[in-house]
Formats: structure tokens, sequence, C-alpha cells
């Protein structure tokens, strides 16, 4: 089946929520909403989500299966203006794991991030439990900096931070 990667346009919130509930009863401790907080939301609140996924210094972008127009995948970023790029909202449907959509939403995301002036690479905080999310960063080439912040729905967990740098322009 053809999965497209592009970026979510505002008019699809609905397909924006849909995607972000089956994530979080997927992957609950992936993310930091509950399912029971994110179905309180009403319309205007996911229409703003998906707006500010394209905000400027944000990427998002979407798998979306070409013959059902169905969302089966997302990653984004964003800057944070004080400590540079973030990896953020990533999730595979559970029927597109093992194939090539998770390396093609990152190498999309990646791509933006290191058009991103003074971007010297990208973080990201996973689960100290979600072993095959660092498995796949580490593939590609993330490594833990050391850093270790509570998770924010069970202060007792905690999310592990790792970094990938990007390589110097030899040119400059």
């Amino acid at each position: 089946m053809t999965v497209l990667v592009r970026r979510p346009e505002d008019s699809e919130w609905e397909d924006w929520r849909d995607l972000r509930l089956r994530m979080l009863a997927d992957t609950p401790e992936a993310f930091a909403e509950t399912l029971a907080a994110a179905r309180g939301h009403d319309a205007a609140e996911w229409r703003f989500r998906v707006r500010r996924s394209g905000a400027p210094g944000s990427l998002t972008v979407v798998g979306v299966e070409e013959a059902t127009g169905r969302w089966v995948g997302t990653m984004g970023a964003y800057t944070d203006p004080v400590e540079g790029l973030y990896l953020v909202s990533v999730f595979v449907d559970p029927a597109h794991r093992g194939g090539d959509l998770a390396d093609r939403l990152l190498a999309e995301v990646l791509a933006w991030a290191r058009t991103r002036p003074g971007a010297s690479g990208i973080t990201l905080h996973v689960h100290e439990r979600n072993l095959r999310a660092q498995a796949f960063y580490r593939r590609w080439g993330f490594v833990e900096n050391g850093v270790r912040v509570p998770y924010v729905l069970d202060t007792t967990a905690e999310e592990l931070e790792m970094v990938l740098q990007f390589a110097s322009d030899p040119r400059s």
C-alpha cells in the first residue's frame, strides 16, 4: 500500500484529531497528554493544533495511505527559542511499523531541520521504557547526552534526552 508523506492542511483537523487519539491509545507513554484529556478538546483546539504544526520554525509531516486517505503516521519538529530544534509527536500506525514509513518521516523532518538557520542538531525526549523508539533513533545516529527529565504524566518515570548533531559544512 502506497503511503504519501506530506504536510497537513488546516482543513484536515479531523484527521489530525483522529490520528492523535489513535497515537495516545496505542502508545500512551510516548506523549505528554492523556487520551482522556485529548478526547475533551473541542474543534477549535484541534484546528489550532493543526495550524500550529505549520507555524514558522515548526514542521509536521503525516503519512497518508494513498488509496484510503487514512493518516497512518506523523512526525514533527519545532524550534525552542533558547534550546533549539526538538523532534516531537513521532508515531507510526502498528499496521505500518517495520516498513520504511518511520524512516521517510524522519528523513523529511531532518532535511527541513538541517536548513534552519544556526541549527547544529536536533534533540528529542523518549520514555525510558520505549526501547523500540530508542533503537530507531540510535539507528539514525541520535545519542543519549546524559540528560534525564521527569516524564510529565508520571514523575516516577523519566525520559531520556537524545541528540543528533548535524555534520558541519566544511565550506563554512
